[in-house]
């Protein structure tokens, strides 16, 4: 965690003038972000990026800490330390990595070119045609809502320690896998409710003013309750000693989910519920997977599956009616 503060205040470029801090960031954008009036002057420019400590004087010039290249830099190959944390993003043909459609990798920093970045995923996303009786129109396979939480959490949530890697967000046909270097903080069978935390306070600050992510840890929670909404499987979470891979799935029916699915989304779902204050059932279970209430038994394994996977408990056990039974997460 100290490496990764310790870096983000290293000097990105330094010896610099103050047109070539205006060259070299985008400024405008900067202003833009924090919703504040562009100063008339370039020192009023200057000013305020040296009191938002993204650069800072000596007595040669200025400089540009790394966490103001790396959120506001009109072009990452400026930057040679920054320049290898640009995001990928890949499109294959298919649902293996074998053939590739297009690559590209972002040359803007994180901040000025989000927007950007979210918009150029959103276009290449897989889509379906939905033909109403009056209307036509594209439906995304993804809720960008989700793809948009999930990518700003792996910016975010990055180990800077980690060279020879960077964010990257691969799309195939039948999922997206959104991965950042580092291993997360917590247990990631604790992403819903536990408190935030993030070894880049400094970014993870920004970054929330800037409201490019949740201020209180709520991304997770929003990620879940679209794929619900959506009816699509819950998102993986793939931990490594060098990285974090959340997988995000497209439309998959209820026959065609496999038992870690289905015990997945049961154990998130029994989260999203407890934070929200209140508890899953057999009921409530079957209206996340559209099952028909005559097939209730079929919610009932799920739950006495996800019950011996150790991920949920019942709610005053005593209880003898299995019909109104309630039921929590391990860690409530």
């Amino acid at each position: 965690m100290l490496y990764s503060e310790n870096f983000l205040n290293m000097s990105a470029k330094k010896n610099l003038s103050p047109d070539d801090i205006l060259s070299l960031l985008d400024y405008s954008k900067f202003f833009e972000l924090l919703k504040l009036p562009l100063p008339s002057n370039s020192d009023g420019i200057i000013n305020k990026m040296i009191q938002e400590k993204i650069i800072t004087k000596n007595g040669h010039g200025y400089i540009i800490k790394n966490i103001g290249a790396l959120l506001f830099a009109k072009d990452l190959n400026n930057f040679d330390n920054i320049s290898r944390k640009a995001v990928r993003v890949i499109l294959y043909d298919g649902d293996n990595r074998l053939k590739t459609i297009k690559e590209m990798e972002g040359r803007r920093g994180y901040a000025v070119g989000f927007e950007g970045l979210i918009e150029y995923i959103d276009n290449i996303l897989p889509s379906v045609e939905e033909i109403s009786t009056a209307l036509r129109g594209t439906i995304r396979e993804y809720p960008i809502i989700a793809v948009r939480e999930l990518v700003a959490n792996a910016l975010i949530h990055q180990d800077f320690s980690i060279s020879g890697t960077s964010p990257m967000i691969e799309i195939f046909e039948n999922r997206i896998e959104i991965t950042n270097p580092g291993k997360p903080l917590i247990d990631p069978l604790r992403f819903v409710d536990h408190n935030p935390e993030s070894r880049n306070e400094i970014l993870t600050r920004f970054m929330r003013r800037l409201n490019i992510c949740e201020e209180r840890g709520s991304g997770f929670d929003k990620v879940i309750l679209e794929c619900e909404f959506n009816q699509l499987p819950s998102p993986k979470i793939i931990i490594d000693d060098r990285y974090t891979r959340v997988i995000l799935y497209g439309q998959k029916s209820f026959a065609k989910m496999d038992k870690m699915d289905k015990i997945r989304a049961c154990y998130l779902h029994s989260c999203i519920k407890y934070v929200s204050g209140d508890f899953a059932t057999n009921q409530s279970l079957r209206q996340r997977f559209h099952i028909e209430t005559h097939n209730y038994t079929m919610a009932s394994r799920i739950i006495s599956e996800t019950i011996k996977e150790g991920l949920l408990k019942e709610y005053l056990a005593d209880n003898k009616s299995k019909k109104f039974a309630k039921y929590i997460p391990f860690w409530a």
